[in-house]
């Protein structure tokens, strides 16, 4: 029997971001991406959603290394969770490996951890694998893909990418390679899923310059635009279009600062000599002279745009007039919270430019006609959607069969299914441990559904707790019961309302003493089964209700 190649997303299938993917073959491991994903509403309180690493753990001696494509924080942001249980060496290229430098340092990882540079077309080996470094566009420097070999056979794996022929640096996705490696025969590929549901070709990055160009000429305002921070290519342009019309620019935002300090210093950024200035001395100049790039394009409660528009921002504040140019296109789930920014800004007169007024913003991601071109150069024998909801790993298995692909070839995966691959066939074989875990804080896994469902209930209904002191020698009340309320009901204008729970509560342990009753474990249900019937006829609220006996 062949030796079997094992495919595993641990996250990245029916969700975006939080992409991981681990090979296996002939007992060795490697993993390619640790990425975060982002809460949703319903999340209260969590910080960042990661993938569950049990089955990593439970085989680090086998894994020989980690393999980044990109620095996005969906393929990177897990990394210092995993590296607190799990050491192997990291391979990225320059500029992915700076932004996880930052990160590392940040979490007191870095000395312990082993971070190596590659270069495009460089073959890295790691136990049974070989990885080569293939040249590829995305919204972010130095996007790579790989392609994995093992005895199986050879595995391409897109990353996040699209085929942009006027990059703005770099040069365009090594298109050649991947044909090569379609002649040579690919045993499957792993491609991007997340704009497939768009017909054409993506947009160059490029085109997003003519736009900033028609904004800031003839210009007499003060110019504010805010993009993603790791978009050193928009960054770049914007810089260059300022300094085109002898504006000075001034940076705000944390990972704005951070990116710019590590792609200046890597040389992914070039800064004309005399642009950048410091955002304490914008004050002493014209308006006509200052551009401010700022985080904050998603709306993001902390960051420097919104400060700004909520006038929190120690050194800038909105202005009438100000042109506030939004270079970014909403994620989804984040559209109300640009909302609410944007009415800010326009409640302070600002001019508000976006990506819908303007050609501002282009995705990072393939198009339709993108994805037929990899398709068709790679030729894979099977093929695997990856980095996309239900919906979008569907559409691409269908793009697949029209490019001539066998329906039985395609293998439409889930997080912690374990694909099995030899030469001739490719199957879902049993599962591993595989799912979300909360960071909220300095906790990691410490709230799972309960405690989110709690959080919720809370969010939703309020709170109701009541304080009961009896005597430990013959269970008779000595005081209460004491009723106090948050998130329920406005007490100081509810307090008939209050009275009637007290009589409910003392009706309750009334109850309890006519039959006897000294287990407060019962006492307790009693008085919650009977506040929670009468609430939900009397409000039609359903408030969690925590009776509190305390002993005398």
């Amino acid at each position: 029997m062949a030796e079997k190649l094992k495919i595993i997303s641990l996250g990245g299938l029916n969700e975006i971001g939080k992409n991981l993917t681990v090979y296996e073959y002939g007992g060795d491991m490697i993993v390619v991406d640790v990425g975060m994903g982002f809460p949703d509403d319903d999340m209260y309180g969590i910080d960042v959603v990661i993938p569950d690493f049990t089955y990593l753990i439970k085989n680090k001696d086998r894994l020989r290394a980690i393999f980044l494509t990109h620095g996005h924080e969906d393929h990177i942001g897990s990394l210092p969770y995993l590296l607190r249980d799990v050491q192997a060496p990291i391979y990225a290229t320059r500029m992915t490996a700076g932004l996880v430098k930052l990160k590392l340092e940040e979490h007191r990882l870095l000395d312990k951890t082993k971070l190596i540079t590659c270069e495009c077309g460089e073959v890295v080996k790691a136990g049974k694998f070989s990885v080569e470094f293939i040249h590829a566009n995305h919204s972010i420097a130095d996007a790579v893909c790989f392609a994995v070999k093992c005895g199986a056979g050879t595995c391409v794996h897109t990353g996040d990418f699209k085929i942009d022929p006027t990059p703005v640096s770099g040069g365009m996705i090594d298109l050649a390679r991947l044909g090569q490696l379609g002649k040579e025969g690919v045993l499957a590929l792993l491609c991007d899923s997340t704009n497939v549901e768009r017909p054409g070709f993506t947009k160059s990055e490029r085109c997003v310059g003519a736009s900033f160009d028609a904004l800031f000429r003839g210009c007499d305002q003060r110019i504010i635009v805010t993009t993603f921070a790791s978009n050193v290519d928009r960054i770049q342009q914007i810089i260059d279009v300022a300094a085109r019309y002898g504006r000075k620019v001034a940076v705000t935002g944390r990972s704005m600062e951070n990116a710019m300090k590590v792609s200046t210093e890597l040389g992914y950024m070039t800064v004309p000599d005399g642009t950048l200035v410091d955002l304490a001395h914008i004050k002493s100049l014209p308006k006509n002279k200052i551009c401010i790039i700022t985080t904050g394009s998603q709306g993001e409660t902390m960051s420097a745009l919104t400060r700004m528009a909520y006038s929190t921002h120690k050194q800038v504040d909105i202005q009438a007039g100000d042109r506030v140019i939004i270079s970014a296109s909403a994620i989804p789930g984040n559209e109300n919270a640009i909302g609410n920014v944007v009415n800010e800004l326009y409640r302070k007169d600002a001019e508000v430019v976006n990506e819908r007024e303007a050609s501002l913003h282009v995705s990072g991601h393939a198009c339709q006609e993108e994805l037929k071109i990899i398709h068709a150069l790679v030729k894979p024998k099977f093929f695997i959607p990856v980095h996309g909801e239900q919906r979008m790993l569907k559409v691409h298995a269908k793009l697949a069969q029209q490019m001539g692909m066998d329906p039985k070839n395609i293998v439409i995966s889930d997080v912690g299914k374990v694909i099995e691959l030899t030469p001739g066939s490719a199957r879902i074989n049993g599962t591993v441990p595989a799912g979300r875990v909360f960071v909220d804080g300095y906790g990691v896994g410490d709230v799972g559904s309960v405690v989110l469902r709690d959080r919720k209930h809370l969010a939703e209904d309020g709170m109701i707790v009541v304080v009961v002191s009896m005597s430990g020698e013959d269970g008779s009340v000595v005081s209460g019961p004491d009723i106090i309320t948050r998130g329920f009901v406005y007490v100081k204008e509810s307090e008939g309302l209050m009275e009637e729970l007290r009589r409910v509560a003392v009706r309750a342990l009334e109850n309890c003493q006519r039959d006897c009753c000294t287990d407060w474990a019962a006492i307790k249900s009693e008085i919650k089964g009977d506040l929670s019937n009468f609430l939900y006829k009397k409000t039609k609220r359903n408030p969690m209700i925590l009776p509190v006996i305390m002993e005398v």
